[in-house]
């Protein structure tokens, strides 16, 4: 039983530090070799030719201000809504909760393309009808701009940022704001004196994730950058690799080190300000209830500004794709458009024999590979909170190293790692690789299932003579069940949507939904891009569904027993 266990951990340890650590080692070794044909052969050509090229610098310029804006546009408007959630009066506040889950089911690809048929400059929909309406020569908006860039990533990252903002916001002791009240100080000067700064390790936390998540973004700067020839350092990498005569992946591992190093450094800061929060704990006691500010006739007005947020995350995006996939081009929402609705996308996407293959492959991926995911999660989150040793340390902190790394840089070190193997060009490399870059995914969820169980329960069965992988089978996961659901369902949501990882290591023959999507945006192919979008939004859908209906009936199966 003891010997179990202690094999197990050096055994992940090994499986685990070969998913997140292989492809960094790989990166380093590839950006200082010379060439994938050259692996191994030193030289500094590749970091003297990518950081002298005169571009460089306006790509380093252009990341910066997009990652700082998405992080200051993403976090003012979460601080905005937890603040009417837990401070105010507001009605409807399960409009909070379905604004911080139901965005992050929609694929960021998709959401992007979303605003790029409403506001691109040639024919954008609502460019369209402004023309329409006020006679105008010229398109109002252009997406195609840093500024757009910086407000649909920032959006995109709201959820995230709320998430890490609310429960800070509704565990602030009111007894601070109320003393400051009662001195003669108005809401507005509290909430700059009093409550902002006390949550200032939250409101930085948030700040930095949405800078991280940004970093490693790869969508919005492809579907709304590109064509704007505004260049980070995601699609920087994508045109060194996927444009020209030959894929330079030595300088593409050499650019990567950068986003790495900065990556790092940001998760670092991250995890610093999140420990130091305690610094700022206000809670004394268990009596304290937070007041609840009157809007009076503010109420109903930012009411309908939440509803509109909720509005532009969840329903427009699903809405405009549809209305695309339906019309021959894009045009604007009259008689004459809905009179010539069609299937037409829709049945060319189903005679295609590349988008089918994508549905295929994506599939796959999200079943098969959430399914071995969650299996490693299990055993990695098991050694984690029970066996409490320095190897086990050890496998937390490698586990969660991937959370760090943008997911086209560590497609190039998988990259460097696949090509001398057999899985180079297969539908296995990107399974390895996509359960390497979303184990964190499948472990959070079970890490917090494993603390929920009582060291007894296990303590009874090895009393009884059960070994380790025994009481694993029929007595720990069985109540790790709702655990193992939502990290499935986490993972294979991932995977059906991932794109920064495969636009890096799917080859002819392996193309998955997203890849597809960016190939028919490349292409202008709206409408067939649009139909097979809800396509993967309802494949998305349909697996959440029946997973969480399968877990239902086996808690109910578990509670009878």
């Amino acid at each position: 039983m003891f010997s179990t266990r202690t094999a197990l951990t050096p055994s992940l340890i090994v499986i685990v530090g070969f998913l997140t650590v292989c492809p960094v080692v790989m990166l380093v070794l590839g950006s200082f070799s010379e060439g994938i044909g050259a692996f191994g052969k030193f030289t500094l050509e590749k970091y003297i030719q990518s950081y002298t090229d005169p571009a460089f610098a306006g790509i380093i310029v252009n990341t910066v201000i997009f990652t700082i804006g998405s992080g200051f546009v993403a976090t003012l408007l979460a601080l905005f809504l937890a603040y009417l959630n837990t401070r105010t009066n507001i009605p409807f506040k399960f409009l909070f909760r379905i604004i911080s889950i139901i965005p992050m089911m929609i694929p960021h690809i998709l959401f992007s393309v979303s605003w790029v048929l409403l506001l691109n400059p040639s024919n954008g929909m609502i460019n369209l009808l402004l023309k329409q309406i006020f006679n105008l020569e010229n398109s109002p908006f252009n997406i195609y701009t840093l500024g757009g860039m910086i407000l649909v990533e920032g959006l995109l990252d709201l959820p995230i940022a709320y998430l890490i903002l609310a429960p800070a916001m509704a565990a602030f002791d009111v007894s601070l704001e109320e003393s400051s009240k009662v001195s003669g100080a108005s809401n507005l000067r509290t909430l700059t004196r009093v409550t902002l700064p006390v949550l200032r390790p939250a409101i930085l936390a948030s700040f930095i994730l949405v800078i991280v998540r940004s970093l490693a973004s790869f969508a919005v700067p492809s579907i709304i950058g590109m064509p704007g020839r505004i260049y980070v350092l995601a699609t920087h990498i994508y045109r060194i690799i996927a444009t020209g005569f030959a894929a330079d992946y030595g300088m593409a591992a050499a650019v990567g080190m950068s986003a790495l190093a900065a990556s790092i450094a940001l998760i670092y800061l991250y995890r610093y300000l999140t420990s130091e929060s305690e610094k700022y704990v206000t809670i004394s006691s268990r009596g304290y209830r937070p007041s609840l500010i009157e809007l009076k006739k503010a109420k109903y007005p930012l009411f309908a500004i939440v509803g509109l947020l909720s509005f532009v995350l969840i329903v427009l995006p699903v809405l405009v794709l549809f209305y695309t996939s339906l019309v021959p081009y894009s045009m604007v929402p009259d008689a004459r458009a809905f009179s010539m609705m069609n299937w037409k996308h829709w049945l060319d996407v189903l005679k295609d024999p590349i988008s089918l293959l994508s549905l295929k492959n994506s599939v796959f991926l999200g079943i098969v590979g959430a399914t071995l995911g969650v299996i490693l999660s299990i055993f990695v989150s098991y050694v984690i909170v029970k066996v409490r040793t320095r190897a086990a340390g050890l496998l937390e902190s490698i586990s969660f190293l991937s959370f760090s790394f943008p997911g086209i840089v560590i497609g190039v070190g998988f990259m460097w790692f696949f090509v001398r193997t057999p899985l180079y060009a297969t539908i296995w490399s990107l399974l390895i690789g996509y359960i390497a870059t979303y184990l964190p995914y499948g472990i959070r969820p079970l890490t917090s299932a494993f603390i929920q169980i009582h060291s007894h329960l296990e303590e009874s069965s090895r009393v009884c003579g059960g070994g380790t992988l025994y009481t694993l089978r029929r007595i720990v996961i069985p109540l790790l069940i709702p655990g193992v659901v939502s990290g499935w369902i986490l993972m294979a949501t991932m995977f059906v949507r991932e794109l920064t990882l495969s636009v890096v290591l799917s080859r002819p023959g392996t193309e998955v939904l997203a890849v597809q999507i960016l190939r028919f945006a490349e292409d202008g192919l709206w409408g067939k891009l649009s139909a097979l979008g809800i396509m993967m939004i309802c494949i998305s859908t349909i697996i959440v569904v029946i997973a969480s209906l399968i877990g239902m009936k086996m808690t109910r199966v578990q509670e009878t027993d």
